[in-house]
């Protein structure tokens, strides 16, 4: 509510036209919102993005995106067939490619440039595994996370090697919260920013996740992903064989 409050704001003062709203954040719910009373036009970047599970706050928010805006630029063809097979007009969607490319070819070789992330945690001549997990459905629940933890740590002891885990503040408190430890094969760092966080996908042996992004970008990067979920709005990187879902049990 706050954001679309503050939002609004900024959208009269700068006399907008277009908004531009990119994923599924709360962040691009409040724009859309705030954008479409002032009857802004709204432009949905990452349009058509859909893993069919409604408890997922991310696919609410996505959907109602792509229903209130104007144009919907999609990433691929099957994110353009999902938004006409719901009956949006095909005039309203453009499939553009994805963002996320552009962004990992562009900041790929930067990162291995001003990156020091590597020699930070002594990882130049190491073998490691990278974890993410955020997503309210896997640390929200004491049972869910703790399962989620241990089977990072079975991998962890398979392969011989360390997880890192960039972990959220929410999820800390998840963890303290529920008197969670930190198994043996995986070590918590803060979180890190765009390049360095580039940098330890980039060098990892395997990348165990809940994030949409992070399947995107570790495909790029052609590391082998295991996605923490039952499901995932980014189909393609199963179909060409860079992901595999593995769930949380």
């Amino acid at each position: 509510g706050e954001m679309i409050i503050g939002i609004e704001e900024i959208l009269l003062k700068e006399d907008t036209d277009v908004v531009l709203v990119q994923g599924d954040t709360n962040s691009v719910l409040a724009g859309t919102i705030a954008a479409t009373k002032l009857d802004c036009d709204v432009g949905h970047v990452e349009a058509g993005l859909r893993s069919f599970d409604r408890d997922m706050p991310e696919e609410k928010n996505r959907v109602i995106a792509d229903h209130t805006a104007d144009y919907l630029f999609a990433p691929t063809e099957q994110s353009e067939e999902f938004l006409l097979e719901e009956g949006l007009p095909e005039d309203r969607v453009f499939v553009t490619g994805n963002t996320v490319v552009d962004a990992v070819q562009q900041n790929h070789k930067l990162a291995s440039r001003k990156s020091s992330v590597l020699e930070e945690f002594g990882l130049e001549d190491t073998e490691y595994g990278l974890l993410t997990a955020h997503r309210a459905e896997n640390v929200d629940d004491k049972e869910t996370f703790e399962d989620l933890l241990e089977g990072v740590e079975r991998v962890g002891e398979e392969l011989d090697i360390e997880f890192l885990y960039p972990i959220h503040p929410r999820a800390r408190g998840q963890l303290d919260e529920f008197g969670l430890s930190i198994p043996e094969h995986i070590k918590t760092i803060p979180p890190q920013d765009y390049l360095d966080f580039l940098q330890l996908q980039s060098g990892a042996k395997i990348i165990l996740t809940d994030s949409g992004g992070v399947q995107e970008e570790a495909c790029i990067l052609g590391v082998p992903c295991v996605t923490l979920r039952e499901n995932t709005e980014r189909p393609e990187t199963l179909e060409v064989g860079a992901n595999r879902l593995a769930g949380t049990a």
